[in-house]
């Protein structure tokens, strides 16, 4: 692992880091906020999943999360969204290849031998932070943006016990439904749509849950609601019975502008339940 700049952070240090990658076979960039807690053992840690056509870098100086992280002691990390490199496939479209992994591992040539982004955020890059840094990995929970949003909802769902809650802003949250999201599971998973349902979150809420507090923002005048699909995943949360919390927010698109407004109630109700007992 080589370290790319360290900065004085709110009292803590935001790092951005590279590494040779195993699972994407390729060398892979992430950013990790450490509290000043850190200095004196481990502390807990909140995922941050960011959308398409975003790398480590959007959230990490556009959410404005290391304040309230800071604030409530825990750390931050913020992966890239997909492989990188000369010789990762990729596609003209903005929504497919290089800055749109998904979160799944493809099964389909020519994006099979790189674009393995659930095994790199859900086992390589825990491990990685888990054995360098002071991360307490007993203490986790996730959140993401747009696409980085339905990561984080199918990765909560998918990995029971893992993370202590979950939030989203303007998820992907029916892809098997949305354009955002037929495309790009048949592009890296095949046609048998059976493969896609846990990369849905709206198709495993109704199917299983989410063993934890859940909340989630979605702006009403996103100029994406149509791809989004919020209905769907709040009828499916009603439906279960799910502890959830989900707001639509009047006036806000679907940008970090909307992402940076309600960040500090994201970050207290993940610590709320990170520091719980």
């Amino acid at each position: 692992m080589k370290t790319i700049s360290e900065n004085a952070c709110f009292g803590g240090t935001q790092g951005v880091y590279t590494h040779a990658s195993s699972a994407c076979d390729c060398d892979m960039t992430f950013g990790l906020f450490l509290p000043a807690e850190a200095r004196d053992g481990p502390v807990p840690v909140l995922w941050y999943l960011s959308g398409l056509t975003c790398t480590h870098e959007n959230a990490m100086t556009k959410a404005g999360a290391q304040g309230w992280a800071a604030e409530q002691g825990i750390a931050l990390v913020f992966p890239d969204t997909s492989p990188r490199g000369d010789d990762v496939a990729d596609d003209e479209a903005y929504d497919l290849g290089k800055g749109a992994g998904f979160y799944v591992n493809a099964t389909q040539d020519p994006w099979k031998p790189h674009f393995r982004m659930w095994d790199y955020i859900a086992e390589e890059l825990p491990a990685l932070i888990g054995e360098h840094f002071a991360v307490d990995l007993d203490r986790q929970a996730i959140t993401g943006h747009s696409m980085g949003g339905h990561g984080a909802l199918t990765l909560a769902m998918n990995l029971p016990g893992r993370f202590r809650s979950v939030s989203a802003f303007a998820p992907i949250a029916n892809p098997s439904a949305s354009d955002w999201g037929k495309k790009q599971l048949g592009a890296y998973l095949g046609d048998d749509q059976a493969a896609w349902a846990r990369h849905d979150a709206t198709l495993l809420m109704a199917e299983q849950g989410f063993d934890g507090p859940v909340l989630i923002d979605q702006g009403a005048s996103d100029q994406f609601l149509d791809l989004l699909k919020p209905e769907a995943l709040a009828a499916a949360i009603a439906e279960k019975r799910q502890q959830a919390t989900f707001r639509m927010q009047p006036g806000y698109d679907h940008s970090y502008f909307f992402v940076s407004t309600f960040m500090e109630d994201h970050v207290t109700f993940h610590a709320e339940a990170l520091w719980s007992a």
